[in-house]
Parts: C-alpha cells; structure tokens; sequence
C-alpha cells in the first residue's frame, strides 16, 4: 500500500519557518568604516521591569561617560517602533541614554568595532553581522537552563561555541563556560543602585516575609517558594507576608498576603524595608535582587549552590537545602533569631557598600578598550 502524501494547504504552526532566524545568512557590510569606539549592544524585546535589560542599560550608560558610542539593535521584535518611541521607552521605564535604537532585521545596521550578544537569541545575529570586527557576549545566566531538554536547549547552548569573549555577570558563569565550553571569559560584578536602595524605616512591629514571586521565570521557583510560604504561615500565622514581582489576580493563594504585583521601583526600597527577610530562590545565576533586600535591611534567604554562593555566604544570608522544611527553618531564623539578624544586617550591609557598578563597568570599559586598539 502506497501511503498517500499529499500537500498541506493550511499551515497552522511552521516550526522551520519560525526558527530559520538561527540559520541566518551573513548580513551587512564590512567592519572596515567601523569608526573607533562603536559598540552595537544586540538586546532582546524590552520589557518593563527587565532587570537583564536594567544590567545592560547601566554598562550603556558607564560606557558612553567612557567615551564610547553605542547603539542598541532590538531583535526580532514583532511590532518594532520605527519612529523613535524607542528611545523614549527606555528612558521611561529605565532612564535616558544616548544610544541611538535600531531593529534587526527591519533596518540596515551600522558598522561598529564591537558587537555585543546579550542573550542567545541574539548570539546568532551577532555571528552573522559582518559589519564588525570583535564579537562579544554579555552572559548574565546559563540560559540553556531556562527550558526543558529540547531544541530550544539546544539552540542556547550552541552559542556558547561560536568563539565570542564571554564577559559574564560573576564567577560562577565564567567558570562554567571556561570549562564547558572552552570560551575565553572575563567576569564583572553585580552592584545596586545606592540612590535608591537604602533602609527606611519600619512603620510597625508586624514581623513581615518577602518573596520574589514571578510564576512564569521557573529559576525563581514560584510554587517551591508559595509551599514554603504555605507551611510558615501554618505555623506562625502572626507573619505577614509580601508577594511582588508579578500581577498574581488570577492565582490562587493558600494563606493571608499583601500581592503588589510589579512595582515601580521607586517603591521597592519602602517594600523590602517593611519587610525581616526576603526569599529569593535562584536555581540558575543569582540575580541582582539580594543585593538590594541587604541594602534595606532586610535578611536574605536563598538556597545553597556555586550558582547562589558566588555571590552571597553565611555571613550575609541565611542559605539553605532546596527543600521545603529547610527553606521554612531557615526563614523562621531570619525573622525571630535577633542576634543572628542584627548580625547578618550589619555583614549584609558592609558587603553591599563595597560594591560598586562605576567600578564594575570600568573592567567592561578596559576590554573594550583593549580590543578596539
């Protein structure tokens, strides 16, 4: 029996055609008009509250005091806005920079000295830029972590082989993706911004638990930290308890709390102050977010691994077992052992003043300058 093959006419999902975009053919012209000083930073779509895209923005920034001229290449966004709305988003939803803002692959792009991938999507238009003479990449997570065993996996890892200078947001990554993939790394550090993170002071004697609670970024382990959160109230119901990181209306919360959703973040230093400890829990690289809970105040609770312990120890945080009952005793320490936190404020506080984003983007602003020589 012959099966009988025949065309489809309605193609409902085009799982080729969607993802042609990582087969890319070389693009543009060549690198030699690339005038000295230019850095073409490829980002992802923007998003309001991106603290990737936060991270990036302020290297922007440092570098164009530094004298550097760059420009931000949005990929693949669906809707680009051509007219110069661009610009205007990130000065409102971060701040104001210089850069001028172009899509690929709507627009031509200029020619640049350095090219920057900040995330594996745009690793692949980076390799196929030909207008540039130095490739590198900004890692600020090991994002084949962020999907299931699949191509998408698959795709992500492959970029850490194309030969770019990887310089990543700690050690932790630039270990990995030195051993694993042999790539030449450099690390920079995290900081936070010290105009806006500072304790405030506490309005009442309510003993208060923060989480970062955002279901669809599954690093952050959204229903490991709700179980948690869960068994604490059940055994101290006179804890109030502070979710934010995401709008949560349409979820179902098992015990009493405060959802604010995603704040402004001007009006986070005032939550993280309200608040005795915050649970954090990063199963890839740790995020910017401890940093700025120590600096209010507020006693970090996060779980154990080189991925967390790069960043933070036992004598600023109470770290743990990934497991529920841990993560529960854990927090109960951080709230009602009162030497322990005033012994973990004072550390906490001390470490995150010696941080520094100014001097953090000068080690971005030597490479750079070492390659456009």
């Amino acid at each position: 029996m012959r099966w009988p093959w025949k065309k489809i006419p309605f193609i409902r999902h085009d799982p080729v055609g969607n993802w042609d975009w990582i087969r890319a053919e070389p693009f543009g012209s060549g690198p030699e008009g690339a005038k000295p000083g230019t850095i073409n930073w490829f980002v992802p779509q923007i998003g309001r509250g991106s603290g990737g895209h936060l991270n990036i923005f302020r290297f922007i920034r440092n570098l164009e005091i530094a004298g550097f001229e760059c420009r931000i290449i949005v990929c693949n966004e669906f809707r680009p806005q051509l007219d110069g709305g661009a610009e205007d988003r990130i000065a409102e939803w971060f701040f104001p920079l210089k850069a001028r803002v172009y899509f690929h692959p709507q627009q031509d792009l200029p020619s640049a000295r350095i090219s920057v991938a900040t995330g594996w999507q745009t690793a692949y238009p980076v390799k196929a830029f030909r207008g540039t003479q130095h490739r590198c990449y900004f890692v600020q997570d090991y994002e084949p972590w962020f999907y299931s065993a699949g191509s998408e996996a698959l795709f992500a890892e492959e970029t850490y082989r194309f030969g770019f200078l990887g310089i990543t947001a700690g050690d932790w990554l630039a270990d990995k993706l030195r051993r694993e993939f042999g790539m030449t790394t450099r690390a920079v550090g995290f900081s936070y911004d010290r105009e806006l993170y500072r304790q405030q002071p506490k309005r009442d004697d309510i003993p208060r638990v923060f989480f970062y609670a955002r279901p669809p970024t599954a690093r952050r382990a959204f229903e490991l930290g709700l179980i948690v959160l869960s068994e604490l109230a059940r055994r101290h119901p006179d804890i109030g308890i502070c979710l934010a990181g995401w709008d949560l209306s349409n979820y179902r919360i098992p015990f009493p709390a405060l959802c604010a959703g995603l704040l402004p973040l001007e009006e986070l230093p005032d939550l993280y102050s309200q608040c005795d400890a915050g649970l954090v829990i990063s199963l890839t690289n740790a995020s910017l977010l401890p940093l700025e809970l120590m600096a209010c105040g507020c006693v970090v609770v996060s779980n154990r691994g080189p991925n967390v312990e790069w960043l933070l120890d036992d004598n600023v945080a109470v770290l743990t077992e990934s497991r529920i009952e841990s993560l529960v005793e854990g927090l109960e320490k951080a709230v009602y052992d009162h030497a322990l936190r005033r012994r973990l404020i004072e550390n906490a506080l001390t470490k995150v003043s010696a941080t520094n984003w100014v001097r953090e983007a000068e080690k971005m602003v030597v490479i750079f300058r070492a390659l456009d020589n």
